[in-house]
């Protein structure tokens, strides 16, 4: 069995107001309350405007679930309009923020330049990072998908120190896989979780690949969650649909307790 705690994320997107982030987290909380979730680290991501409303909810009732958010800036503060500080996050008490998420890098040209600056930044400020890899379906069907998330984790964790690296999580999301209903076998997350985690190892030493969590994402539900999280190399999923469903998500948590 791995030492590596799963951790089980639930990426709620541009999706939910505050008020109905609220009434997700708190029917949440009940299912997993019905259904112990063990072993297995849970956060969710909210949208910015519900950051707050949720930390209130998770602190007032002693929530286990970690607070994440689902982007960040790479400067603490200045005129950039529109953005999120790493400060302003973790004020908030968020302990996970996404970084290079597909849908960022293809709809809002976030280059790996990008990934690497918000990915140090979040370090910085003494949150983790789950940072996002993945291949398209082109790229798959020419036999390039090592080469492409390998070199997307080269990239992102640039400058970034050993124990550093052993502290991050990888997500692995192939692209054709978000929100299509196609998923990566097993088989096929567990390789490509074993090639990161060898890529770890090789540039960051064998402490780092040791302690770095690899979680799987893309179309992630409760009726395949227990096969690909049961891969030794993937501790944990990405959630995106399915964690706004509040007793779908706790059994995707469930179906990630190590047996």
């Amino acid at each position: 069995m791995s030492p590596r705690r799963p951790l089980v994320s639930g990426n709620w997107k541009m999706h939910l107001t505050h008020l109905e982030a609220i009434q997700v987290v708190q029917k949440l909380s009940y299912a997993l309350e019905r259904g112990p979730q063990g072993a297995v680290e849970v956060s969710v991501h909210p949208a910015f405007t519900a950051l707050r409303s949720v930390q209130t909810v998770l602190d007032a009732d002693e929530i286990s679930v970690a607070l994440g958010a689902q982007d960040v800036h790479w400067e603490d503060s200045g005129p950039w309009t529109g953005e999120v500080s790493p400060v302003m996050l973790a004020k908030l008490g968020v302990r996970y923020v996404i970084v290079g998420h597909s849908e960022r890098r293809q709809h809002l040209g976030e280059t790996d330049g990008w990934v690497n600056r918000k990915l140090r930044a979040t370090l910085r400020a003494g949150m983790t990072p789950i940072c996002c890899v993945g291949e398209t379906a082109e790229q798959r069907d020419a036999g390039r998908t090592e080469e492409v998330v390998v070199g997307q984790l080269h990239a992102a964790l640039a400058g970034v120190e050993p124990a550093e690296a052993a502290r991050l999580v990888v997500a692995y999301e192939p692209i054709w896989a978000i929100g299509t209903g196609r998923t990566a076998t097993p088989a096929d997350a567990q390789a490509v979780a074993a090639a990161l985690r060898v890529a770890v190892g090789e540039r960051w030493g064998p402490d780092a690949a040791g302690g770095v969590r690899i979680q799987y994402g893309g179309s992630v539900n409760e009726r395949n969650a227990a096969d690909l999280v049961g891969q030794p190399d993937v501790d944990g999923a990405l959630v995106g649909g399915a964690s706004l469903d509040p007793v779908a998500f706790a059994a995707v948590v469930a179906a990630a307790r190590p047996r």
